[in-house]
């Protein structure tokens, strides 16, 4: 998701939609924030799923177990847990960057700043290397998950939004319904994950975590966060974290552009960690809660 100039936005992406987007003026997305212009035929355009598509799918909401402050700047685009600190990337041109942040505190104990033509994407751990995508560059960087050094990077094709690993290979996405499975010493695609309830399409894929064995992946534009089965590309749930932020909160952070995105799952403590864009708080939520609720929207 990235830009830098100010254009006119021709068209709707349909190939985000997989064809389910409308060309009606109707359906036409809200406005993007502010450092988030975009050029034509991005993802980002897309108009939203209007999920969920199947009302049998279990839809949960997640319990509180505590919460701290967050930055309200932090355009959050990646959550990442390594040794039980968080690590985050932010986007926005001339914004972008990937930190360390005090939970408690939600101040920044390191950063490395992105090039100002950068837009920060999603990142993920494997072993001590931390990989973080941006945008719409076609470049991913690789740095030392414990100082945040630079140590290599990596080019794929497409857009970058979310990253995540099973600890052996990566799962990334890019605003579509498409999640690719890569390599993590040579980024080679291995195979591709079709997302879908029951018959319908997801897309708008961003913001990836590992679960427990599911995928895990924030909806753009929605409170939704879908938990997918990686074998199938099922969508086996659905969390509903828009009861998270009060009505306040909720108000001020669409106001400026933020939307929910960023799961951190510490599989060591069984930690569950979700925040969003521009969000003023950081939730720790019960990840039992989660699989057990009835509830639905």
């Amino acid at each position: 998701m990235n830009s830098g100039a100010i254009v006119i936005v021709a068209a709707l992406c349909l190939a985000a939609c997989d064809g389910n987007a409308s060309d009606s003026s109707a359906d036409r997305p809200p406005a993007l924030p502010p450092g988030m212009l975009t050029l034509p035929q991005t993802h980002a355009e897309a108009r939203p799923p209007a999920i969920p598509f199947d009302t049998t799918t279990l839809v949960s909401r997640p319990r509180v177990i505590r919460s701290w402050p967050h930055d309200t700047a932090a355009y959050t685009q990646g959550l990442a847990i390594y040794h039980g600190r968080l690590l985050e990337s932010t986007g926005l041109l001339g914004q972008s960057d990937v930190r360390e942040v005090d939970v408690a505190t939600g101040s920044v104990r390191r950063r490395r700043a992105l090039p100002a033509t950068e837009f920060g994407e999603g990142i993920t751990v494997v072993g001590d290397r931390l990989y973080q995508l941006t945008w719409r560059g076609g470049r991913g960087h690789v740095y030392d998950a414990t100082t945040l050094s630079p140590i290599d990077s990596f080019s794929y094709a497409g857009e970058g939004w979310g990253l995540t690993t099973d600890t052996r290979v990566l799962y990334m996405s890019d605003g579509t319904s498409r999640i690719r499975v890569l390599d993590p010493t040579g980024f080679r695609e291995l195979r591709t994950i079709r997302v879908r309830e029951t018959d319908s399409t997801v897309w708008m894929l961003n913001e990836l975590e590992w679960v427990r064995g599911e995928l895990w992946a924030n909806v753009y534009q929605t409170d939704l966060i879908a938990r997918i089965d990686p074998t199938t590309g099922r969508v086996v749930g659905w969390i509903d974290v828009g009861n998270l932020l009060t009505a306040a909160q909720r108000q001020d952070v669409a106001r400026r552009g933020g939307v929910a995105n960023g799961i951190a799952f510490d599989s060591v403590r069984n930690r569950l960690f979700v925040t969003g864009k521009l969000w003023p708080r950081l939730f720790e939520v019960d990840v039992a809660s989660i699989t057990r609720s009835p509830n639905r929207p």
